[in-house]
């Protein structure tokens, strides 16, 4: 039987293997625990999902025809209202209903924006040394090549077709502050490199800096030029089934992104643009969650300091960014990752978001307040 060969071999082959796969083993002791696993190794949301949303979605179930890929108006208006109310955003040109589109989700979105805007092979992707690993993929799934650095001054006369910054950043909770901002920006623009800034931690900030978009005028000096911020819904209002996020910036950027997403048909269901707005017009579930957040981090953190833990930068973001340390010596992280897991605790291993995390595990307080009272008392318990 003759078989159809597939011009460049399989997609897959050039990913990297789903990092959590390798968790099993460990996700099997933990579940061995007498009182059941207490999974902290992924960002989750387990609180309700908002009843505005819920009855927004609702009303808007009879939805028989086609979206229109760059979404409803008020979508869109309900974007750029939440940016100027809850993030300072305003007053720069261009920052207008062409200048967003709202996505099928944040992954899908990051995933597949360096291929939609052109990159590929001969190109540069560089995202930061210690990165949520969906970067990694984007630029492996266009044929570009990806860089892992948190130095400008790594790259030579070839500047990166695109660069990622992610504040508050998902593995470590560190926000840049707004001087490093304005100086990646001008860095950029420089060389004709494409910014894209991941925003999706923005909301879920504790303590120190407050995270600033780069959307904002004191960033990028009143132009939008080459610049893109993506923003979710998933954490902010426990969206993360109904697959709500947007992306917004240089309305030309914007525009080559919609052009391709109107070919593939890449368009967010109506329903879910109706709870999308509802959510985003509402402050109030916001910071009810985010009290919520707040009492669970300090509870774990207080926990893991005193179980021999270290917990660096975690200043925002869903995580606490620790090393497990033993007379004075950090332990590797599938060493800490094995110790939590007898403890019917499962984390994530530094290392999945890149080599300078080996030393680390990623440690997620969005279980739910039984989960984490049971997670400190085994720490208590050592």
């Amino acid at each position: 039987m003759n078989q159809r060969r597939r011009a460049g071999g399989p997609v897959s082959a050039r990913l990297p293997d789903f990092p959590w796969d390798k968790l099993t083993g460990y996700a099997a002791t933990a579940r061995a625990h007498p009182d059941g696993l207490v999974d902290l190794s992924v960002g989750t949301p387990v609180d309700p999902t908002p009843e505005v949303a819920q009855a927004a979605l609702a009303a808007a179930t009879d939805s028989p025809g086609y979206p229109v890929t760059i979404g409803l108006e008020r979508t869109r208006q309900a974007c750029l209202d939440w940016l100027e109310r809850r993030h300072g955003v305003s007053g720069v040109p261009g920052l207008g209903l062409d200048a967003v589109i709202p996505s099928i989700g944040s992954k899908e979105l990051v995933a597949t924006l360096p291929m939609h805007l052109g990159v590929g092979a001969g190109d540069v992707v560089a995202y930061p040394e210690l990165a949520y690993p969906t970067y990694e993929v984007g630029a492996a799934l266009c044929g570009a090549t990806g860089v892992a650095t948190d130095s400008l001054t790594s790259f030579g006369p070839e500047a990166p077709a695109l660069l990622w910054l992610n504040s508050p950043s998902n593995p470590t909770g560190r926000v840049l502050p707004p001087a490093h901002l304005r100086k990646v920006v001008e860095w950029c623009r420089e060389r004709g490199t494409v910014l894209v800034s991941d925003e999706c931690y923005i909301e879920c900030s504790w303590e120190g800096e407050r995270p600033v978009s780069v959307l904002h005028p004191d960033i990028n000096g009143g132009s939008l030029d080459g610049i893109l911020a993506v923003h979710s819904l998933s954490k902010r209002s426990n969206l993360a089934g109904y697959r709500c996020s947007f992306v917004a910036g240089d309305p030309a950027l914007v525009g080559e992104l919609l052009a391709v997403r109107k070919n593939l048909g890449l368009i967010m269901p109506g329903p879910m643009q109706h709870a999308m707005v509802a959510a985003l017009d509402d402050d109030a579930h916001a910071d009810e969650q985010h009290a919520r957040y707040a009492a669970r981090r300090a509870s774990l953190r207080a926990a893991l300091e005193g179980a021999g833990f270290r917990v660096d930068h975690s200043e925002s973001s869903l995580y606490l960014w620790s090393t497990r340390v033993v007379d004075g010596v950090e332990q590797d992280c599938w060493e800490t990752v094995a110790w939590l897991a007898e403890r019917g605790i499962l984390a994530a291993p530094g290392v999945f978001y890149g080599r300078a995390g080996a030393r680390h595990v990623r440690v997620a307080f969005t279980a739910t307040d039984e989960r984490v009272a049971a997670a400190v008392a085994r720490l208590a318990a050592g």
